[in-house]
């Protein structure tokens, strides 16, 4: 036994040998780079100065040997940049240039290193609003505020800005000309030219050449009108008169050059019949021109019979000029949307659209109802309803409705109505409403869409033409969405946001908030340990299972909701089992993903509530800027407290993590945190794209104290 003792020691002390040619703990020695914070490969812009440092193994903390390499790193100056052997400081070249690589050698071992692959970029700039993908139209005497953002994020955020009028420069614009500024830059529409004549530019004060001879620089294009309230809009509202009972509008009108001349309106509140308007009057106004925001909000007046409510609203415009308003003639409140409508041309045929609608029931409890229909028919005769599928819930009472089965008319006299009637839920609940159209762009990403409300009891809420390209089953929802919804709770409400990702096997998983009447839960992750965190297709036409909210960290389990398709990981959904009756949306985050940054949140935004869960809300509608030179919030607050308007003051600002979730923090009208998710972006977004831009988002305050929020929604 002896010898084998010796043995096995001695086969021991073999072992300690062999760990002690890796390193003295037996680990083979490693070297790790670390780029600074902010930095990324393919985002050092030239001439930028940056500190690598290393992390080491056996030993922690070993001195390193820096080194640059790369194919055609020879010469003087070096085309490859440079780095101090000792420091890791690294100074990028004067010009662009790719194929480099970061080297840090363990001084002890040359055999041992680390790597960074790197790329040195141009600076680019993008001007918001309008630096992407449309003209922005300004109002004749009215100022629009812009920002810029360099590129990579860390670059310099320092600008020289230029603003021409048919080539000549702008009769009131600032910062002046050749002046170093952070922005954001002002521009009054005083320029005598026609059309989209106006050029706003922000080249980096590195960038010797500026805008005129470089490709790095992304213009805005102003189109100088009259006013921006001109042409057909469909209008859609909800909210509260001043009994509290719950109201709903849905109509249309025509504006001239601010001047409305016709409209109709369908309005219905709880405690009356459905009633029925055409007026041929109204107007739009903007604020103030030495408003800094008077090309984005204004007061709408329409003209109804003496006593009729709403027919004042304070709006502001986003930069396609739809129109976000809230009640503000003081006989009630509630929130809605505005929009330019179309050609009834793509409304034919056999179609199936997906469908919400929120309000109250006729004893004044909150409903939801969601749903996918059939039309088979055309929009100057109508047709008949078919195939029909309806979810309910009424207080808590969930009810489901198949084989629904209706008809519906185009009005008489109104051009632009339709009459649904007698859409048989079962064989004692109907349901009838009323339609008009809200946007007539019939793609994937805008698909033709109606605003509709009931004819039996205060709810209204909208129609989309589901994609028939996607076969309705599990797998057609994969990918990435961002879902909103609101509810009541008690005398209070309860909001949250989702941002979700779907695999197309069932499994849901991501991150929410929620303030359930001062009950915040922020940033949870799910599915945590929780299994039950999934989705389903309920055969193919379009209705879905899914699994939210809850809480993992506290084995709360998620709420049923039911979700009707109108595309792949988009549609509408309803609470089955709870009184909160948590209604809303589900979108696809971005139109082709990426990777999203604070600096592609820059310009210009119109936000406003969405449906308030009940009526102690109070609605607003606001202009918000964001910067990125500073991560500021600033803009203006319209609300029943602030009828004229308070300034909004943002600190520090906003973040925003790559996933597209963030933070607003408001220290003025009063103390407020916000979450903030990301819904569409205007193209793929990476750290160095400025042809990437966040257009819409989403926020909800988590104040503690705020026991009435609402979802608010934005868009540039």
């Amino acid at each position: 036994m002896i010898k084998n003792w010796l043995f096995a020691l001695a086969l021991l002390s073999l072992a300690l040998a062999g760990g002690c040619a890796k390193g003295g703990n037996g680990i083979f020695p490693t070297v790790t780079i670390n780029a600074p914070n902010g930095i990324s490969t393919g985002a050092i812009y030239p001439t930028q100065s940056v500190t690598f440092t290393a992390t080491t193994t056996d030993p922690v903390g070993a001195a390193v040997i820096w080194s640059v390499s790369g194919t055609g790193c020879t010469g003087t100056p070096n085309p490859c940049g440079t780095i101090n052997q000792t420091t890791g400081v690294y100074q990028a070249p004067a010009a662009a240039t790719s194929g480099v690589t970061i080297k840090a050698t363990l001084a002890s071992d040359s055999s041992v290193s680390g790597s960074q692959p790197i790329a040195v970029i141009d600076i680019t700039t993008a001007v918001s609003p309008s630096g992407v993908s449309s003209t922005l139209n300004v109002g004749s005497g009215l100022t629009q505020q812009f920002t810029a953002v360099a590129l990579p994020n860390d670059a310099p955020q320092m600008f020289t800005w230029t603003c021409t009028a048919n080539g000549a420069p702008c009769a009131n614009f600032s910062p002046a000309p050749n002046v170093a500024s952070a922005g954001p830059a002002v521009y009054t529409a005083a320029d005598s030219c026609s059309g989209s004549c106006v050029q706003i530019a922000a080249a980096s004060t590195l960038d010797p050449t500026g805008c005129s001879s470089s490709s790095n620089c992304t213009v805005a294009k102003v189109n100088l009108v009259t006013s921006r309230v001109s042409g057909t809009y469909a209008f859609r509202f909800s909210g509260y008169d001043s009994s509290n009972n719950a109201t709903a509008v849905v109509g249309a009108f025509t504006a001239a050059n601010g001047t409305i001349t016709s409209g109709f309106e369908d309005e219905l509140t709880s405690s009356n019949l459905p009633q029925h308007f055409i007026f041929t009057a109204g107007s739009y106004a903007p604020v103030s021109s030495s408003n800094s925001n008077s090309n984005n909000s204004g007061t709408l007046a329409l003209t109804l019979p003496a006593g009729i409510y709403p027919n004042q609203y304070q709006v502001v415009l986003d930069g396609a000029g739809d129109i976000e308003m809230i009640e503000s003639d003081g006989n009630g409140t509630g929130s809605g949307i505005a929009q330019q409508s179309g050609s009834t041309a793509s409304f034919k045929g056999s179609q199936t659209f997906a469908f919400g609608l929120t309000g109250v029931d006729a004893g004044g409890q909150r409903i939801g109802y969601a749903g996918v229909l059939t039309t088979n028919g055309s929009a100057t005769a109508g047709g008949t309803i078919t195939n029909g599928q309806v979810d309910v819930n009424d207080n808590g009472t969930a009810h489901s409705y198949s084989g629904v089965t209706g008809s519906y008319t185009p009005d008489a006299t109104i051009s632009g109505l339709w009459h649904v009637t007698n859409l048989q839920l079962d064989s004692g609940t109907t349901l009838d409403f009323d339609f008009v159209l809200a946007a007539a762009t019939n793609t994937k990403a805008n698909p033709l869409t109606f605003y509709a409300i009931s004819t039996d009891t205060a709810v209204s809420g909208t129609m989309v033409l589901q994609d028939s390209t996607v076969t309705y089953n599990t797998a057609a929802f994969n990918g990435t969405s961002v879902s909103a919804l609101t509810g009541a709770n008690g005398a209070n409400t309860n909001v949250s946001l989702t941002l979700g990702s779907t695999d197309g096997n069932g499994n849901f998983s991501g991150q929410f908030d929620q303030n359930n009447a001062g009950t915040i839960l922020s940033s949870i992750q799910f599915p945590g340990s929780s299994a039950s965190y999934t989705y389903a297709a309920s055969g193919t036409g379009g209705r879905y299972t899914f699994n939210l909210l809850g809480d993992p960290a506290t084995s709360t389990a998620p709420l049923p909701f039911i979700l009707y398709a109108s595309g792949a990981n988009r549609g509408f959904l309803l609470d089955q089992s709870s009184s909160s009756v948590m209604t809303g949306t589900m979108n696809p985050q971005g139109k082709t993903g990426g990777i999203l940054s604070g600096s592609e949140i820059t310009g210009t935004f119109a936000a406003a509530t969405a449906s308030s869960g009940n009526s102690v809300v109070d609605p607003l509608a606001a202009n918000l800027l964001l910067t990125w030179a500073n991560t500021g919030v600033s803009g203006t607050e319209y609300d029943s407290a602030n009828p004229a308007g308070v300034g909004l003051v943002g600190a520090p600002g906003y973040s925003l993590q790559t996933s597209g979730i963030g933070t607003i923090t408001l220290t003025a009208p009063s103390a407020q945190n916000y979450a903030i998710y990301i819904v569409d972006t205007s193209g793929t977004c990476t750290l160095a794209n400025p042809a990437c831009a966040i257009q819409d988002f989403l926020m909800i305050d988590e104040t503690a104290t705020n026991k009435i929020p609402s979802v608010i929604f934005t868009k540039q």
